[in-house]
């Protein structure tokens, strides 16, 4: 990784900041990090946060007025697989339309991955020792259930190229669930963690 001439590491999110003039969003983003203002908010929230403030500051160069909700439908567009290529594609008209370069936004939003690398190495931020990081759990979970998958897989294949196992089309899934024991919904374990945990109680009692 090289280095900036003040001793920083290179860093894809403080060249966005600097790129679209977001003053504060560094500060923002490590007091909701470490959760000096509450909870504590995951990267890939925060990365989605960024994302939009950078669409929004996009959009403000063009001359566009921003509101809040517009820049979260049209970010979900651009980003959500779940939405059509043709939508996404009206969307993209629109906005080179309005002025707005939407190569270089999409090249400038960033991954929950680059959102860390600016907060621990960058800015030399450290969560406490007594506070657990979900995402590097997640992440952690996520590298054994890869490994476990492989694993399984070159097994299957053994068994079949040895006529042990039948030799039909499989399809492996490897996913680690919790049950609530209140509640008895089903989780992906990641899933849970990012939820912050099953919100039974708090259903149950509104």
């Amino acid at each position: 990784m090289s280095s900036k001439s003040d001793g920083k590491p290179n860093s894809k999110v403080a060249n966005v900041i600097e790129r679209y003039d977001l003053t504060g969003w560094g500060d923002r983003l490590e007091r909701e990090w470490l959760g000096e203002t509450g909870e504590r908010t995951s990267l890939r929230d925060l990365a989605d946060t960024f994302n939009r403030a950078v669409l929004a500051a996009a959009l403000r160069e063009a001359g566009e007025a921003v509101i809040e909700d517009d820049v979260a439908s049209t970010y979900r567009v651009l980003t959500d697989d779940d939405v059509s290529r043709a939508d996404a594609l009206r969307k993209e008209r629109e906005l080179k339309r309005l002025g707005v370069d939407v190569e270089e936004v999409r090249s400038n939003f960033v991954t929950h991955q680059a959102i860390h690398t600016y907060l621990t190495k960058y800015r030399e931020a450290e969560l406490s020792d007594r506070t657990p990081d979900p995402d590097a759990k997640i992440e952690t979970l996520e590298r054994l259930e890869g490994r476990t998958a492989a694993v399984a897989e070159s097994t299957l294949d053994g068994l079949v190229g040895a006529e042990a196992v039948t030799d039909r089309n499989y399809e492996l899934f490897v996913d680690v669930r919790t049950v609530c024991e209140d509640c008895g919904t089903d989780y992906a374990l990641v899933d849970l963690i990012r939820q912050g945990g099953c919100d039974c109680e708090s259903g149950a009692a509104e």
